[in-house]
């Protein structure tokens, strides 16, 4: 195991900057997701710290080591790729060693990892079988194992579960939670599923336009975003976004929303003026009490345990909020909305978020 440090690292394909001076340290032991869009830089980032990308300018640590201008097979990680990659005519016991034969590794030292690897990964009884006999779940399980058997500083895993179906990648997902506590080794994560990043991870970055928008434990990018963006981005379904014009009276702020409804809340900005108000749709609650908001029900999504009720507001603002398993809501209700205020947000024309205290 080891540390990885980037160090104002930047990276252009011709004229265009697609890393633009990232610093960031991932711990030994951590899991790590780079969580972002298509195009934010994601891929990039970890082929760039495996090798398979050259670094334009600033250094890359690996375990105190500096790497940047090392070859990929002297930087002692191990990459899994969202294709398996996987030699169809081998065995699962031959594709797991024959990276190992191809450095002139003792037959007794390969058969020793391989099995090792099988017994991790829970498939000795899959190692005399090909990939053909396997199914997409298993042979994602070959081609971790192919990096296990290594025995690498670190883990770099580029969206590994993108081929699989759905119920497949939950399964999977529990299986690499469960991996790395076994051999707590370092690991980053690309992904663009947000599910995949907050179930894994220990630690989540945020990448947006090349850049990181914010680090942080699942829960912290989640309750306390940094900015709008990071808001909008994590959670399903996303936060409403409401404008509103705000004022401070004393140690409060007033936030007139564009129906005219009036939302007073604990929270400290520098001034009043327009913003964006964002709350997450588990904090909004249909109430058939006095609300601080009305609207109409558009669709009505059941899902079970709660229900999602989509509502227009007078200025034809779409709101998220959530019900009941067992409500009656239907659309073209007229539904009063409560929000929870120690759950409000509020987003400055730059994007910077300002949290409730």
């Amino acid at each position: 195991m080891a540390d990885i440090a980037l160090q104002n690292v930047s990276k252009s394909f011709g004229a265009v900057e697609v890393i633009k001076d990232i610093s960031l340290e991932v711990k030994q032991g951590e899991f790590m997701a780079f969580l972002g869009p298509s195009g934010s830089g994601k891929s990039t980032l970890l082929r760039m710290i495996a090798g398979l990308e050259s670094i334009d300018r600033g250094k890359l640590l690996i375990g105190g080591r500096e790497c940047q201008a090392l070859a990929p097979g002297q930087r002692n990680v191990a990459m899994v790729f969202q294709n398996y990659a996987l030699y169809p005519h081998m065995t699962v016991r031959d594709n797991m060693a024959f990276g190992l034969r191809n450095i002139g590794m003792k037959e007794k030292d390969i058969a020793a990892r391989v099995a090792d690897a099988g017994r991790i990964l829970e498939m000795e009884s899959l190692l005399d079988r090909r990939p053909s006999q396997l199914s997409g779940g298993q042979r994602q399980r070959v081609a971790i194992g192919r990096a296990i058997v290594k025995e690498p500083a670190a883990f770099l895993f580029d969206e590994p579960l993108s081929n699989l179906d759905a119920a497949l990648r939950v399964r999977t997902r529990v299986e690499l939670a469960q991996l790395h506590q076994r051999i707590a080794a370092t690991m980053i994560y690309v992904t663009h599923d947000q599910t995949e990043a907050m179930t894994l991870a220990d630690r989540i970055v945020i990448l947006n336009n090349c850049r990181i928008e914010q680090i942080g434990t699942p829960m912290e990018v989640y309750t306390y975003p940094a900015s709008r963006f990071v808001a909008g981005f994590v959670g399903s379904p996303g936060m409403n976004f409401m404008k509103a014009d705000v004022a401070i009276s004393g140690r409060e702020a007033v936030a007139v929303l564009g129906d005219g409804s009036r939302v007073t809340m604990n929270i400290s900005i520098p001034d009043g003026g327009t913003y964006e108000l964002g709350i997450r749709p588990e904090a909004v609650h249909v109430t058939t009490g006095e609300g601080d908001t009305k609207g109409e029900a558009t669709v009505v999504e059941h899902l079970g345990d709660r229900t999602l009720v989509h509502t227009r507001l007078s200025d034809g603002t779409s709101v998220i909020a959530l019900d009941g398993g067992r409500s009656q809501v239907a659309p073209g209700d007229s539904v009063a909305l409560r929000f929870d205020t120690t759950q409000l947000h509020l987003f400055d024309s730059t994007g910077r978020a300002h949290h409730a205290d």
